[in-house]
């Protein structure tokens, strides 16, 4: 059976932002992949120290991503171009034969390059997600066969509301006056200011998002455009490689810290719903919403919101114990120590078990560092990792709901090959599958261990688990031995207990003796 939107992209030219990142990625592999005569996709690249874009491109396309569309197209690489350029460069950094490059060959276009960190001061995340934005506007209205321009916001770009709809909300400040009063600002002012702009939001990620859509509302509304917000991002479900990641943004760096045993609690909402989407399913939404904008050509800006909480719920309280289950039987290559990890949504019960199972047995293990005459690097460690919880706390302690009346009104304009091969809908994902390949795929593609030396893996996780039974037997006989020596009732119970458990002795000889 034929695909209408394989069909779509044959002999068209793709221009990708961010295709260095974990979506965009899968996106340029996807449509290589399912889209085998697309003509060339153009990757916005900017140079990093002494590598080109170009040998950026080149690494890219080595790693594991791309095998299965190696071994159906040894010469897709061919059809992948480098395009030296940066965001937050005046018209992208481009030069001008590769824009008139651009201009006269680029079909369809999606916007997915941002800066994802939550702690990002304001200037530079409004400078990349926002202007940048505006670049990449301009240079769509200079496209001369664009057919499709897909961006890429999020989710939660307007978490200061519980129920989030398929539409675009205006932000509190005008985009284009936030951009020319931070020209003139100082960093002081900018510092003092950021509260206010914020409101309910609680980063700069989220605010320049949400000033990011609406200014496609005023700039791009003449444009063929789509806006795809998907939340979580988390490792693919079903392809290129079941449990794909490469990074330790997102939930990925969680996993491997509680897999390490350095994660042992979370501040969170147990009932809170973990709106995790597998990254295959927002790059397949992708690749279908420039198919129907083209096609279709909405008189209204779609938006699309690619969220899980909806359609198949999974919440915050199911994910510790899938993540102690799993990473016992797949355990990671020397853990700190053993995999436990739990939410706590009471401000108290966290703020000890942080004392009791985070700072107390990392200052523990460097004060034992530096008597053996080693660098002290646990605090520090902890430390991070405590600003990486304060950042993502407010995601794990909030409810969201998001309607998908889009999604489903274009999950219904697809034919049935197109809903297999370009599958958007997490309606199937059985949760504790895809937990346990997250998992292996952490342990796999992020920090690249051998599988065959798992055996290994589980014999050094038994050590830790005798250690600290060891260690916890030896506490519970000092603890006794203190009461024992300062109170007579201690002392009374345990004449009692070594009494009764004379006897008991004694019954079981008796009875022996006796026989039946």
């Amino acid at each position: 059976m034929a695909s209408a939107i394989a069909d779509f992209y044959k002999d068209k030219n793709v221009f990708v932002t961010g295709a260095t990142g974990f979506l965009g990625k899968v996106v340029v592999e996807k449509l290589l992949r399912s889209c085998p005569e697309v003509e060339g996709i153009y990757l916005l690249i900017r140079p990093r120290g002494d590598q080109t874009a170009q040998e950026r491109l080149d690494k890219i396309v080595e790693c594991q991503l791309f095998d299965k569309v190696r071994q159906e197209q040894p010469s897709f690489h061919l059809k992948l171009h480098a395009v030296t350029g940066d965001m937050c460069e005046p018209a992208l950094g481009i030069s001008q034969s590769d824009e008139d490059m651009l201009v006269s060959k680029i079909d369809i276009l999606f916007h997915s390059a941002a800066t994802v960190r939550f702690d990002d001061p304001l200037k530079p995340s409004m400078q990349l997600n926002v202007v940048g934005t505006q670049y990449v506007i301009a240079l769509c209205h200079k496209l001369k066969h664009l057919q499709a321009f897909v961006h890429v916001s999020t989710a939660y770009a307007n978490c200061d509301r519980s129920y989030i709809e398929e539409v675009i909300y205006p932000p509190p400040v005008q985009p284009q006056k936030l951009i020319d009063a931070l020209e003139w600002m100082d960093d002081t002012m900018v510092t003092k200011l950021t509260p206010d702009l914020l409101g309910r939001r609680p980063n700069t990620y989220t605010f320049t998002k949400a000033c990011a859509e609406y200014l496609l509302t005023q700039e791009a509304a003449d444009l063929p455009l789509a806006i795809v917000r998907p939340s979580i991002i988390g490792a693919s479900w079903r392809e290129p490689l079941v449990g794909w990641c490469d990074n330790f943004n997102g939930p990925s760096g969680l996993f491997v810290a509680a897999g390490k045993g350095l994660l042992r609690t979370m501040r969170g909402e147990c009932n809170a719903y973990a709106d995790i989407v597998p990254v295959d399913l927002p790059a397949n939404l992708m690749i279908t919403v420039a198919w129907d904008t083209a096609v279709s050509r909405p008189e209204n800006i779609p938006v699309y919101n690619a969220t899980s909480g909806g359609v198949n719920p999974f919440r915050w309280g199911d994910i510790d114990g899938m993540l102690v289950t799993y990473f016992k039987k797949y355990p990671l290559d020397k853990p700190f120590r053993r995999p436990n990890c739990a939410f706590v949504s009471n401000s108290f019960m966290y703020q000890y078990w942080q004392i009791v199972s985070h700072k107390g047995p990392a200052y523990l293990y460097d004060m034992w560092l530096m008597l053996t005459g080693q660098k002290p690097r646990v605090v520090k460690m902890y430390n991070k990792l405590e600003k990486a919880l304060k950042s993502l706390e407010y995601f794990t302690s909030h409810h969201w709901e998001w309607s998908h009346d889009n999604m489903d009104a274009l999950l219904a304009k697809m034919g049935e090959e197109d809903k297999k091969v370009f599958k958007f809908d997490c309606r199937g994902l059985h949760w504790p599958t895809y937990m346990e390949n997250y998992v292996l795929g952490t342990k796999k593609y992020v920090l690249k261990e051998d599988m065959d030396q798992l055996p290994l893996a589980r014999a050094h996780l038994n050590k830790l688990r005798n250690i600290r039974w060891g260690f916890n037997t030896i506490l519970i006989v000092l603890f006794w031995r203190v009461l024992i020596a300062r109170t007579k009732i201690a002392r009374n119970i345990w004449h009692l207990v070594v009494s009764l458990c004379f006897k008991f002795l004694q019954y079981l000889r008796i009875s022996s003796t006796q026989g039946p």
